[in-house]
């Protein structure tokens, strides 16, 4: 099954197939003067624009019934600069096709997400982050980036050139403009090891702490209905590389953690009852393993099982009084959650509506196969992350507006304000925008 999204028949859906949308018309530039001059006719047109990658975003954030433009081909690397130590790339490029060039030059992000089928500009644009004490997301390694503008002009900004605007789009949400190109800081291709262990609930989040102190990169997956988590700490190392065996790596990866997993949430849907013994059998499913490889290949990981999430950050310090308030919702509610729930870290950040802007912060991700009701479980959940000041990543399942997130982002005005200016008449406008932003 395809990692993308789908259009057929002028109908677009995203990954997960919770959104739909049916543009006027598809565009797909193979140059930056191309997409300047689709934005611009939009306009003539009185269409309104958005662009969109792979469709990994669970909210509407890219759906438009005016021109949707596809990327695609503004793909590759434009410049390798080993004096600053940058890389330049086109919107338009996979992760995991820049994971692999970068590779290829001895080169690699600092840090990352944990799938790599997104493009470039989408990932950064609703705020895709792995997990980290000290590094953080995609778009905080951004040091430039280009973008077409309403008035179909090319803008370019860093920290030196426009720097309000690099303030702000380096995580715009589609809202300030079309991404065409993004300058990221890379450094010497390095080693991983990755300590992955079975660790009691209550044990992890009594020393989630020390854990998060302790590892360069920490996550916890939970799987309700049980006391039992899967733990995974990432740190560098000096080698040598030791990495999963193929054979290893297929029976963990693939035919355990999308398999059988896959045939688990089949069986949990047709009857639930079954879940909580599923859970308790997926929690044991997993040994520890140790291995060490280069950074793309310990942070990510295949998923193949498809689903719809929600995810909010909420402060570092109140991650696990969130979480026991969760676990309690969940023994509660008589709901039966067969997908873990994931824990990641980031440290706080300077962009604007980055969910890390300006304070430590913890992820917490729910999910529900595609295909099942997730209504009542996210409503539940969502309840306890803004009791906790929860920012909900931009590309994930959420209900809040720009009122509450005028409440949440010290300098969310910052942001309106700047949208007012680069797109007065609200070119990249479309219903999510108009939700969490304002009119």
């Amino acid at each position: 099954m395809s990692s993308t999204a789908s259009a057929k028949n002028g109908t677009w859906r995203n990954w997960g197939g919770n959104v739909v949308a049916r543009p006027a018309r598809e565009v797909t530039p193979a140059s930056v003067d191309e997409l300047a001059e689709a934005v611009r006719r939009a306009a003539e047109d009185g269409l309104k624009v958005k662009a969109v990658g792979t469709g990994h975003s669970f909210t509407s954030i890219a759906a438009t019934d005016g021109v949707l433009i596809r990327p695609q081909l503004l793909t590759g690397i434009r410049k390798v600069d080993r004096d600053n130590m940058t890389v330049t790339v086109e919107a338009g490029t996979p992760l995991k096709r820049l994971n692999l060039a970068l590779a290829r030059e001895g080169l690699s992000l600092t840090n990352m997400g944990d799938i790599m089928e997104q493009t470039v500009s989408g990932a950064t644009s609703t705020g895709t982050h792995g997990t980290g004490r000290e590094s953080a997301s995609i778009a905080a390694q951004i040091k430039g980036l280009e973008l077409v503008t309403a008035d179909g002009s090319v803008l370019v900004c860093s920290e030196k050139e426009n720097p309000e605007v690099f303030a702000a789009a380096r995580i715009g949400l589609g809202a300030l403009g079309v991404v065409t190109a993004l300058t990221f800081a890379v450094e010497p291709v390095f080693l991983l090891t990755a300590r992955e262990e079975p660790m009691p609930f209550d044990k992890v989040l009594a020393e989630f702490d020390e854990l998060w102190a302790e590892n360069e990169h920490f996550e916890f997956y939970w799987f309700p209905h049980t006391g039992s988590t899967n733990t995974k700490r990432n740190n560098r190392s000096a080698g040598p590389a030791k990495p999963v065996s193929r054979v290893a790596g297929w029976i963990e990866d693939e035919f355990l953690s999308n398999g059988v997993f896959q045939v688990a949430q089949w069986v949990g849907r047709a009857a639930p009852g079954t879940v909580p013994a599923i859970a308790r059998l997926s929690s044991r499913a997993l040994s520890a393993r140790t291995y060490t490889d280069i950074p793309y290949k310990v942070f990510t990981s295949p998923r193949r099982v498809r689903f719809v999430e929600m995810e909010y950050a909420v402060p570092r310090e109140a991650v696990t009084e969130t979480l026991r308030e969760l676990k309690t919702m969940v023994e509660r509610s008589g709901l039966r959650i067969s997908f873990p729930i994931e824990v990641r870290t980031a440290p706080a950040d300077d962009i604007t509506l980055s969910t890390a802007s300006g304070r430590d912060s913890a992820y917490i991700a729910v999910h529900m196969v595609r295909g099942t009701p997730y209504q009542g479980y996210f409503t539940a959940a969502e309840r306890i992350f803004t009791a906790h000041e929860g920012r909900p990543h931009w590309g994930k399942v959420h209900t809040r507006d720009a009122e509450y997130f005028a409440g949440v982002y010290p300098r969310f005005g910052e942001f309106t304000a700047l949208r007012d200016r680069l797109d007065p008449d609200r070119l990249f406008q479309n219903d999510y925008l108009r939700r969490v932003l304002g009119t």
